[in-house]
């Protein structure tokens, strides 16, 4: 019997190879941010073009299908200027978007207060979430909320100030995280409610050269607070997942420690990154989802280089299970259009799809 697109998901994540590799290829937005075509790209447009017609679209499916929290985002469809529920004003008619005003301007929570979740969680919301849940019940679902616990910091206090923060003021640091933390939960709370495979987390830890707080720092600050939200996560018959950027080779058995079933998006070229290497270590413990090189051989290689490089990821990484195919990141703007296709391509052709 054929499996479904969910089947195949949760097989990988139980180490169990399948008859082809569930794949994701997503063309706009970020994690972080609210999904909309003010952060898209042109490159499904472009595809478009270069095929005669959108039927392509058809064709794609992608197994793992998510569901976010618009309010809890950033929301680029009121101009150029948004201030999100927390109190931070953005800047959102560039591209990536940029924080001008963080909520918290000093090292204080002094008259600051977190967003109450009834505000964000409202009875609209959960009906239509329900709906949208509902029309994919043959994928695996998973519902995320934007900015994890040091994303969520560095928003309310800016980034440079955030980093500083670790250092300069470690017991107001400390206390940040702990409220971001507390908020947090009681988000992920609500999210369990509803009938979803997975929780998507959503934490850039890492930077190209390594873990931004350092490996200590994050074990002693973020690994117990992770530990227990993805704890919840598990009581609840629930997939932990989370994307996270840059290089976290050096955390890589903390992470799997604390319970994460599986890590998106392995940027081959962060270092200690390499997605085989990676496999060889760590493959039999954790599900990979990603490997595919966004900043190297998407935009820069040949399309014969990456149907090659698509090949090698189906044969390796999926040996034994425990890998989702896809780019690391969102299909870029800088990518050309023969890439692009050759990607959309080499993904169909492995899942045995036909393409005209």
């Amino acid at each position: 019997m054929r499996l479904t697109p969910r089947e195949r998901v949760i097989a990988q994540i139980r180490h169990q190879e399948t008859d082809y590799l569930p794949y994701t290829i997503r063309f706009r937005g970020d994690e972080g941010e609210q999904l909309d075509d003010c952060y898209g790209t042109d490159v499904a447009d472009r595809l478009d073009a270069y095929y005669g017609s959108p039927a392509w679209q058809a064709l794609v499916d992608n197994a793992i299908q998510r569901v976010l929290v618009p309010k809890l985002g950033v929301d680029a469809s009121c101009g150029s200027f948004y201030t999100d529920l927390y109190g931070s004003t953005w800047r959102v008619d560039l591209r990536p978007y940029q924080l001008v005003e963080p909520a918290i301007k000093t090292p204080s929570l002094a008259g600051f207060t977190f967003p109450e979740l009834d505000s964000v969680f409202t009875a609209d919301w959960k009906e239509e979430t329900l709906q949208a849940i509902d029309q994919q019940r043959d994928h695996f679902v998973v519902i995320g909320f934007g900015f994890g616990l040091w994303e969520r910091t560095w928003t309310l206090r800016g980034f440079e100030a955030a980093l500083m923060d670790t250092a300069a003021e470690p017991d107001f640091f400390e206390e940040l995280i702990e409220r971001v933390a507390h908020h947090q939960t009681g988000i992920v709370e609500r999210l369990l409610e509803l009938p979803v495979d997975g929780i998507m987390f959503s934490d850039d830890w890492g930077y190209q050269r390594g873990v931004l707080l350092g490996p200590e720092r994050w074990r002693r600050v973020l690994k117990p607070r992770f530990a227990q939200m993805y704890a919840l996560v598990h009581e609840a018959g629930k997939y932990a997942l989370s994307h996270c950027c840059g290089s976290v080779a050096d955390i890589m058995p903390d992470i799997i420690e604390i319970g994460l079933d599986v890590l998106e998006s392995v940027q081959p070229e962060a270092e200690k990154m390499d997605p085989y290497e990676l496999k060889r270590r760590f493959g039999s413990q954790i599900t990979f989802w990603g490997g595919l090189g966004s900043q190297s051989i998407i935009p820069f290689g040949r399309p014969d280089e990456i149907r090659a490089e698509v090949s090698r990821l189906c044969r390796e990484m999926g040996k034994g299970g425990g890998y989702v195919l896809s780019p690391a990141k969102p299909l870029q703007p800088e990518t050309p259009t023969e890439n692009a296709a050759a990607v959309v391509e080499s993904f169909l052709q492995q899942a045995g799809v036909a393409f005209p």
